[in-house]
This record gives structure tokens, C-alpha cells and sequence, in this order.
């Protein structure tokens, strides 16, 4: 169990020891802090790996995807899937700190999270996939180290909360206005370009989050954060290259 030392300053030797400061007036020890940070990056890269594993077998074994759109309980089951990581998220977000039950809810919400990434990733050309994954991940990459650097120069991206939520409730809103109405290709990109542009949003302020505000308790919370980003992200640059193709 992580102890916080949120009072405790930094002494001179963690910075010769190369434990730097992540950013200014930082009152904890770094060394906790970097500690911390790599626990939740260790545990996200471990939940992008099932991803991609899962996502694997629905796109290559064909059957899977055929039963799904082909029959009435693989349609039941599908809807059930795509609600099923919203549902495990209650249970998670109040056990996130109970071990070994946070590991249990967090593997189940990142398994039926991936199984539904592997559906729509099914009925997607390899190429959409390839450039949509590509894509991502430079600019996942690209945002964790920009808010890093931004960090240690003070900056604070804390205020963007409210506003990142209000624009998540009006692209709810326009996702569920396009699926009673579909308004055609130009409104798909119109979505994923906006989404796209939000979620990049996300990954910056939850990255902060990381680095400045989570207790050493929290790491779950944390990499479930960090991954709904980069799963969002990719789902919205995916629907753009969809729409364009």
C-alpha cells in the first residue's frame, strides 16, 4: 500500500539521484510520485494488451462477427456487451481501492470494453484499422510527453474539468440525435472530428491528474481514466476514416 507524503518536501538527494521534481512547488517525495505513475502506466499498457488480444480473435475468427449480426441473441448479447463496461464501472469506481476485487471489476470492464472494440473493428478494412491505430498512438504518445514538459514548467490543466464535461454531454447528446436520425457521411466525420478533438482534451487533463492530483491509492482509477481516453480516441478517429472511405 502506497503511503502519501503530501507534506513531506522533496529533499536534495532524490533530485542528484535523478528523482526531479515533476513540477513546481511539489511538496511530496518525486520518487513516490514517479513510482506511482509507473504502476498505472504499467497497469494500462497491461489493459491495452487484452485489447488488442481480444480485439484479435473477434476480427480474425470470422464467425464471431457473423453470429453477432446474424441471429436475435447475438444481437441481445451484442447490446448486452456494449452496456456491460458502463455497468461494471459503478461497482469499480466504489471498490477501485478494495483489493483483490479492484483487479476482478477491472479485468472484466477491460474485457467486454475490448470484446466491443473487436466488433466494430470486425465490419472495418485492415487499412482503417492500421492508420486509426497508428494514428492514436503518436498522438497519445505525443500528448502524455507535451503534458509532462508542460507540467514541469507550471502549468495546470485542472480547469478544463467542467468544461471537458459539458462538451461530453452535448457529444452524447449528438451520438444519440445520430442514431435516431442518421444525418449521413458528412455528419460521421463531423462527430469523430469532434470527439477526436475532446478526448485529446481528455488525455491531457487526466494525464495531469496523474501527475499532480490522484493519491497513491488510486491507480485503478487512474489507468481506467487513461484507457477509456485512448479507447475513445481511437474509436473516434476510426469512425473518421470509416466515414472518408
Amino acid at each position: 500500500m502506497w503511503q502519501q507524503t503530501w507534506n513531506t518536501p522533496y529533499r536534495k538527494d532524490d533530485v542528484e539521484a535523478g528523482e526531479r521534481p515533476l513540477y513546481p512547488a511539489m511538496l511530496e517525495n518525486p520518487q513516490l510520485r514517479w513510482g506511482f505513475i509507473r504502476k498505472v502506466y504499467s497497469i494500462l499498457s497491461f489493459q491495452l494488451l487484452i485489447t488488442i488480444g481480444v480485439a484479435a480473435v473477434v476480427v480474425t475468427v470470422h464467425p464471431i462477427a457473423h453470429f453477432f449480426v446474424s441471429t436475435g441473441a447475438g444481437l441481445a448479447l451484442y447490446i448486452l456487451l456494449i452496456i456491460s463496461p458502463f455497468i461494471t464501472l459503478w461497482p469499480l469506481y466504489y471498490y477501485h481501492q478494495k483489493h483483490p476485487v479492484n483487479f476482478l471489476l477491472l479485468g472484466l470492464f477491460t474485457v467486454t470494453l475490448a470484446f466491443a472494440v473487436g466488433l466494430t473493428c470486425a465490419f472495418t478494412s485492415g487499412k482503417v484499422i492500421l492508420e486509426s491505430v497508428i494514428l492514436t498512438t503518436a498522438v497519445v504518445l505525443s500528448l502524455t510527453v507535451y503534458t509532462f514538459w508542460a507540467a514541469r514548467r507550471g502549468h495546470d490543466f485542472n480547469f478544463l474539468g467542467p468544461f471537458l464535461f459539458g462538451a461530453l454531454m452535448v457529444l452524447m447528446l449528438f451520438a444519440f440525435i445520430q442514431l435516431l436520425f442518421p444525418l449521413g457521411r458528412l455528419s460521421l466525420m463531423i462527430y469523430g472530428c469532434l470527439a477526436s478533438i475532446l478526448f485529446c482534451a481528455y488525455i491531457i487533463y487526466d494525464t495531469d491528474n496523474l501527475i499532480k492530483r490522484y493519491t497513491y491509492d488510486e491507480y485503478i482509477w487512474a489507468a481506467v481514466a487513461l484507457y477509456l481516453d485512448v479507447i475513445n480516441l481511437f474509436l473516434s478517429i476510426l469512425t473518421i476514416f470509416r466515414a472518408a472511405e
